[in-house]
C-alpha cells in the first residue's frame, strides 16, 4: 500500500464507499449461524446498491411516554447502535442492538418512549441528510426524529467524519505490515489529525445547536468515545499497529474524545466522559470492552463495543440524569 493510505482516512470520502467497506464483515457476522459449516476465513460479498432513492421508513417508535423523560431520542453511529451486541436487527442496515445503551437507559426510566435512530456508518452529515447503509439502504436524516416534544437527546457522532476511525484502525494497521518497527502512520497522518479533530469539535457543537433549535426544552447529553488504544508501550495482536505508531494512535483516540467534550462545552450541553469510564478496558487489556480486529459473532463487530461497554455507558448516563 502506498504511504498516502491514511490520508484517505483523514479526508472526506463519499459515504457510499465507506458504507460498502463495512459490508463483507457485517454480512459474514450476521449470517454466521447459516455459515457455521463454512471455513472461518470465508468472505461474504458486499450487498448490491439499493435501486430506490427514497429513504427507509424509520423503525424507531415516535410515541411519547408519561415518565420523567417522555420522549428520548438517541442519535449516533455504530458506537451507539452497537452492532452484533444481542439482539441486533439487520433489517434496515443500521444494525441497532436492543442491548445498546439507549435501550438500557430507556428501560431505566419508566414511561420513557425511545426513538433510537443511531446507525452504523453514520457521520455528522447523516444527521441532516440521507445516509446510505452498508447494504445500500437509504436512511432519513437522524435529526428528523428530534421533535419539539423531545425531552432527552443523547448524541455520539464524529468518529466516522473524514474517515478518521477507519484510518486509525484500518489504514494504520495496513501500513504496519509494511514497516512494523517504524511509525508509518504517524509519518503521514500527524499533520492532518489536529485539523480534522478541530473540525469534528465544531461539527458536534453545530449539531447540538440544531438539536436545541428543534427541541428547546430537551436535556442534551453528548456521549464520548471509549478508550480503544492501550496506555502502555506495546500494542497487541488484536490491534496490529506498528511499534512507533502507538503514541500517535493513542493521541488520536484521546483527541476524538476531547473533541466531543469540547464541542459539548461550547454548545452548553452535558458530556458523558466515556474515555475515562473505559480506562483499563481497551482492546489490549485483560478485560476488553471493545473487540479487536476479529469480529466476535453474536457479541461485537470488529473494533466495536461489547455489551459490557454499553452497560457501563448506560449506567453512567442514568447516574448523570438522576444526579
Amino acid at each position: 500500500m502506498s504511504s498516502t493510505a491514511p490520508r484517505a482516512f483523514l479526508s472526506a470520502r463519499p459515504r457510499s464507499t465507506r458504507a460498502r467497506s463495512l459490508a463483507p464483515a457485517l454480512l459474514l457476522a450476521l449470517t454466521a449461524p447459516v455459515l457455521a459449516g463454512c471455513a472461518d476465513n470465508g468472505r461474504a460479498e458486499p450487498a448490491p446498491e439499493s435501486t430506490s432513492e427514497a429513504p427507509a421508513t424509520p423503525t424507531a417508535e415516535p410515541s411519547v411516554g408519561t415518565g420523567e423523560y417522555p420522549r428520548y431520542v438517541a442519535l449516533g453511529d455504530s458506537y451507539t447502535a452497537a452492532p452484533l451486541v444481542p439482539e441486533t436487527d439487520p433489517s434496515d442496515g443500521c444494525l441497532r442492538s436492543t442491548g445498546n445503551y439507549p435501550s438500557l437507559v430507556a428501560e431505566a426510566f419508566e414511561g420513557t418512549a425511545l426513538a433510537d435512530v443511531s446507525c452504523s456508518g453514520a457521520d455528522t452529515t447523516s444527521l441532516i441528510g440521507v445516509q446510505r447503509t452498508f447494504d445500500g439502504a437509504a436512511q432519513p436524516a437522524q435529526l428528523d426524529a428530534v421533535t419539539e416534544d423531545t425531552s432527552l437527546v443523547t448524541l455520539s457522532i464524529g468518529g466516522n467524519d473524514f474517515g478518521l476511525f477507519s484510518a486509525l484502525v484500518g489504514g494504520c494497521a495496513q501500513l504496519a505490515q509494511t514497516d512494523p518497527d517504524g511509525s508509518p502512520c504517524t509519518d503521514v497522518g500527524v499533520g492532518e489529525s489536529t485539523e480534522v479533530l478541530a473540525k469534528i469539535e465544531q461539527r458536534v457543537a453545530s449539531v447540538v445547536a440544531g438539536i436545541r433549535d428543534r427541541a428547546p426544552d430537551a436535556r442534551i447529553l453528548v456521549v464520548g468515545y471509549p478508550q480503544i488504544v492501550p496506555q502502555g508501550k506495546e500494542s497487541c495482536d488484536a490491534l496490529p499497529l506498528a511499534a512507533g505508531d502507538l503514541p500517535f494512535a493513542r493521541t488520536v483516540n484521546e483527541g476524538l474524545a476531547d473533541a466531543l467534550a469540547e464541542g459539548a462545552r461550547r454548545a452548553k450541553a452535558e458530556h458523558v466522559d466515556v474515555y475515562a469510564l473505559t480506562e483499563g478496558h481497551d482492546i489490549c487489556s485483560d478485560d476488553p470492552w471493545i473487540a479487536g480486529r476479529d469480529t466476535v459473532p453474536g457479541q461485537a463487530l470488529a473494533f466495536h463495543p461489547f455489551a459490557a461497554e454499553q452497560q457501563a455507558v448506560a449506567e453512567e448516563i442514568v447516574r448523570i440524569l438522576r444526579g
